[in-house]
């Protein structure tokens, strides 16, 4: 522990800028230079040792990064129940936000963009640094002046390398769209990780939508994982030659064949940028890029929901004597986003291979009912599947034709996967079996109307014949 001053000794605190299920990010100001900094502010009470570990870790790894697009550390201080991780000031926002809100937006801008995202993660990876979360929300603009920089943010999910070329599996994380097949795959992994999302990244740069997507995240990760993308017809038939090749190159499903972050930007596209790469206006991408944020930061907005109501379970649970086993919640990013995917929650909090097979089913079982798949449900559920929801009034319903009307007479919308939060699951003994969680859903109505519900579920899973089925569903 060092002997610093308290925060309050050093600098004042002014107005919020966001805020997460552990932390607060608030502007502040030194009070003897008048520099202008983001607090982020963790509250060490509502952390586990774990999450901790994981806060110690992203401070050190801030604290050996110092490039002019990387938003850095300058301070850090304790006191009884707060950390307190005092960073650049960035006020220019989301780079995408700045964007859509251009006049004029072509693929030299694309570049310019491009460059600066490559040089913070050739200069990460120099450093033996892998990001391991590069997308839209973390790539910031230092002011909003014309000629603000691009910064690389939050490097909660980041891990040391020891120095050599050797690829370990560093665990499953990161964000859907984004993770590489290496990673969906669970192999050994190195750099060429954040290289494959840089490639994602300027996909969308270029024409306002991924180059991977499905409301099926599992049809999704297969979609990555054989690098299935392509450049439809008619927005990529302006885009120049030499981009296309740098994304197949950058995507490229071999991390050993896959393009460096320094080879990238030797690309003439980005290496010769005035000769090479196009200066017409791009509108269709601008009106892309606006529907794209648009979904992207709902799903942030449940995130952070979701993080917050989960920070309130785990105080809950660590007074109670409840066998259910609750994952502890991250620790909040400076913009209050979820850093891990479903995925990566089973497979670093659940431990037990079981318990992980039924949250992969009942994942599985939630995809289902989005998709409106009944074969896909049935294969998951007894015929003898005993249900209660509000749909089906006070009832209980046995069987599975009330499942199949249901599924079959949902009116049509265009639907987004389906969220599990908080889930605890209870092995009732060696057959048997209870998830409980909260679902949130979010889909366009008929009106056209971006809308999200939220129910609780339980869900009682029997082994059959050595699969595990799902008994009893239990929805409020």
């Amino acid at each position: 522990m060092d002997e610093k001053p308290p925060f309050s000794a050093i600098y004042e605190l002014k107005e919020e800028l966001g805020k997460g299920a552990f932390s607060i990010v608030k502007r502040c100001e030194h009070k003897v230079t008048g520099k202008q900094y983001a607090a982020k502010i963790i509250n060490k009470r509502r952390l586990t040792a774990r999450d901790m570990r994981k806060l110690e870790k992203e401070e050190r790894i801030c604290r050996h990064l110092k490039h002019a697009n990387i938003v850095q550390l300058h301070d850090s201080l304790n006191d009884d129940n707060h950390h307190y991780l005092v960073f650049d000031m960035v006020t220019g926002g989301e780079l995408f936000d700045e964007i859509v809100a251009r006049e004029f937006y072509s693929e030299r801008d694309a570049s310019s963009c491009m460059q600066q995202v490559l040089e913070s993660v050739e200069y990460c990876h120099q450093k033996n640094i892998i990001h391991r979360d590069l997308k839209p929300e973390n790539l910031l603009l230092s002011s909003k002046t014309k000629d603000a920089i691009v910064k690389l943010a939050d490097f909660g999910l980041a891990v040391e390398l020891d120095g050599s070329n050797q690829s370990t599996w560093h665990g499953f994380a990161g964000t859907p769209g984004y993770l590489s097949p290496e990673v969906l795959k669970r192999a050994p992994y190195h750099t060429p990780v954040d290289v494959w999302a840089c490639g994602v990244i300027l996909y969308i740069l270029l024409v306002g939508y991924p180059p991977f997507w499905d409301e099926s995240q599992e049809k999704l990760y297969a979609q990555i994982k054989s690098a299935r993308f392509d450049f439809p017809s008619p927005e990529w038939d302006t885009v120049s030659n030499e981009v296309k090749q740098l994304i197949r190159d950058m995507l490229n499903p071999d991390p050993s064949k896959r393009i460096t972050a320094s080879q990238a930007l030797l690309n003439p596209w980005i290496s010769q940028r005035q000769k090479v790469a196009k200066t017409i206006h791009r509108q269709a991408t601008l009106a892309g890029l606006k529907k794209f944020n648009a979904r992207r930061k709902l799903k942030g907005a449940i995130l952070t929901t979701m993080m917050a109501t989960s920070a309130l379970n785990l105080l809950k649970s660590r007074n109670s004597d409840t066998e259910l086993k609750t994952p502890p919640a991250e620790a909040s990013t400076p913009t209050g986003n979820s850093r891990e995917c479903e995925e990566a929650a089973i497979e670093t909090i659940y431990e037990d291979t079981q318990e992980k097979e039924l949250l992969g089913r009942t994942k599985a079982l939630m995809e289902a009912v989005t998709a409106r798949d009944y074969q896909a449900f049935r294969k998951l559920c007894s015929s003898e599947l005993l249900t209660f929801c509000k749909e089906g009034g006070t009832q209980l319903l046995q069987g599975l034709e009330f499942s199949k009307w249901t599924l079959a007479n949902t009116p049509e919308y265009e639907a987004e996967s389906t969220m599990m939060m908080s889930p605890k699951v209870q092995i009732l003994g060696d057959d048997s079996a209870v998830v409980a969680y909260v679902s949130f859903s979010r889909a366009l109505d008929k009106s056209g109307v971006m809308t999200t519900v939220e129910s609780k579920e339980t869900r009682v899973w029997s082994r059959r014949k050595g699969a595990w089925l799902c008994v009893h569903a239990h929805t409020s």
